[in-house]
């Protein structure tokens, strides 16, 4: 029996250091190359030094007035996050673009649940839209008059933000969407995530990597799922797709292949 603890417990040393090394990087800057992962990007500056920063990174088939609007209208309630639905909200994530969730400003909250939700603190249309959340905006949404809020749904907003529970002491957390045109149809979306809290636990040290992966799981979903609704109403606004050209076919035919012949025998007498 003792034997088999040990094997099981290098086993699980084995995937855990797997995962660590090999599996974080990769999820930590999906999409993204190392230059992108540096660029300075609005809201930044609000956590300076952070404990975790993830960059993520998307290219869309569409210039950025087909992609902000799907950015304005997210949230519980709302447009949704385009994600895993059933994990993140009730009902579904819209499909179309609804004008009534068009306006957005610094200083609303984007819902994540009915009692609350993310603070918006930068707002630069069809540039960047930048998240908060802190320890004091959560316990903010305690102080009702009834004392009473719903909970809320353990998805991508939630989790996003790392969530009350998952932080051993005060937090400040900012998710920030960028976007980047590479030419006239086409944009890079960045989302970056930055966190810094107090008080590191070695359980917290053990549960933040794995909490992390399953943010990545619903915010790459989330990711795909703007791309294609962004990339639909660019159709639906006239702007064609990207073909990607095709390789030149070889004309056979038209290109004759010399050969060397041999020299002709000399006429003998």
């Amino acid at each position: 029996m003792r034997r088999l603890l040990m094997i099981g417990a290098v086993a699980a040393g084995a995937a855990a250091a797997g995962f660590y090394y090999k599996v974080r990087p990769w999820w930590k800057g999906w999409g993204v190359d190392p230059a992108e992962a540096e660029l300075p990007l609005a809201g930044d500056e609000l956590v300076p030094e952070p404990t975790v920063t993830d960059t993520r990174g998307i290219t869309i088939d569409a210039p950025p007035s087909a992609i902000w609007p799907w950015l304005v209208q997210m949230g519980y309630g709302r447009g949704g996050w385009y994600s895993y639905d059933q994990l993140d909200m009730k009902g579904s994530s819209a499909d179309t673009i609804v004008p009534g969730w068009q306006s957005i400003s610094v200083g609303d909250t984007m819902p994540s649940f009915p009692g609350g939700g993310f603070a918006v603190k930068v707002v630069e249309p069809e540039k960047a839209l930048v998240l908060y959340l802190d320890n004091k905006i959560i316990e903010a949404w305690r102080q009702t008059e009834d004392g009473v809020i719903e909970t809320p749904t353990p998805g991508l907003a939630f989790a996003g933000a790392m969530g009350e529970r998952s932080m051993p002491g005060a937090f400040v957390a900012t998710w920030a969407f960028a976007l980047m045109p590479q030419d006239d149809r086409r944009t890079r979306l960045i989302e970056r995530f930055r966190l810094a809290f107090d008080g590191e636990t070695p359980s917290s040290k053990i549960s933040q990597p794995f909490m992390g992966f399953g943010v990545f799981v619903m915010m790459q979903r989330q990711m795909v799922g703007i791309r294609d609704r962004a990339e639909k109403l660019a159709r639906q606004q006239g702007i064609p797709a990207i073909v990607p050209e095709a390789a030149p076919e070889l004309d056979i035919e038209a290109t004759p292949v010399e050969t060397e012949q041999p020299a002709p025998e000399e006429a003998t007498a």
